[in-house]
């Protein structure tokens, strides 16, 4: 879950209360952009690795298990405290 390096020091667009429709249309083309996207679309759970995983299942299952966190954190900053409060 690798976004380009220079989209991903971007900042979130923030909701302030307004417009809420444009910036969900900001916020779904962000999260996309720095592959985040797929973990807000489509409900997963992560299962527990098996007892002898390979390389590519563990890695599998760590990017999939961040991404889900990472996606929550970019939706939590981008929403205005006033809004959060």
């Amino acid at each position: 879950m690798e976004g380009d390096s220079s989209f991903s020091t971007m900042a979130p667009p923030v909701f302030n209360g307004d417009n809420y429709t444009i910036w969900a249309v900001w916020m779904e083309a962000y999260l996309d952009v720095v592959d985040l996207w797929e973990a807000i679309e489509d409900d997963y759970d992560v299962p527990p690795l098996s007892d002898n995983p390979t390389m590519a299942q563990v890695k599998n299952h760590k990017e999939r298990k961040t991404g889900k966190s990472k996606a929550k954190a970019c939706l939590f900053i981008a929403v205005s405290a006033t809004i959060l409060t």
